[in-house]
């Protein structure tokens, strides 16, 4: 798993709308950084990275939700929870997946077959939640919420000022 980036530059006598900014301004380019490759069935972990950035997003947006204007928050938050979820989709066929082959290598023979129809079943969601997945992951969609969390930080950063 990915680890998050550092914040630079944060320190205790720092004002929290100023902290907002810094923090939801680094885990929203977190999220652009990690969506490359996450349509690649083959290396699971790139998905998994982007939804870890997903969820890190959130959080650090929920926790300084009081330093954004709320429509736009809302608005973004949304977006943020749409991308977790189609994400979501597709990882838990990924897992389910993964599980089910190391299983599959302990049975015998004649136990395999059934086993087998049920990965190939999987593969078949995965393929199809790979395709909702597409246009959550399209680059300007994501640049264009990055842009607008981007303006929520500038909001907060002229609060503080």
């Amino acid at each position: 798993m990915a680890k998050p980036r550092d914040v630079q530059g944060l320190r205790c006598e720092d004002p929290f709308v100023t902290v907002a900014a810094q923090v939801v301004s680094v885990r929203a380019d977190e999220l652009l950084e990690h969506s490359e490759g996450v349509l690649d069935t083959t290396d699971i972990e790139r998905l998994h990275d982007m939804r870890v950035a997903t969820r890190r997003l959130r959080a650090a947006m929920e926790v300084f939700e009081p330093c954004f204007p709320r429509k736009r928050f809302r608005a973004a938050l949304r977006e943020v929870k749409a991308i977790a979820d189609v994400l979501g989709e597709r990882r838990d066929r990924d897992v389910s997946i993964i599980a089910l082959e190391r299983f599959v290598a302990a049975l015998a023979a004649a136990d395999r077959r059934g086993v087998a129809a049920m990965v190939d079943k999987l593969r078949k969601e995965q393929s199809l939640a790979n395709e909702r997945l597409v246009p959550f992951v399209d680059r300007r969609r994501l640049r264009d919420l990055r842009d607008g969390i981007e303006e929520l930080v500038a909001v907060a950063d002229r609060r503080s000022a």
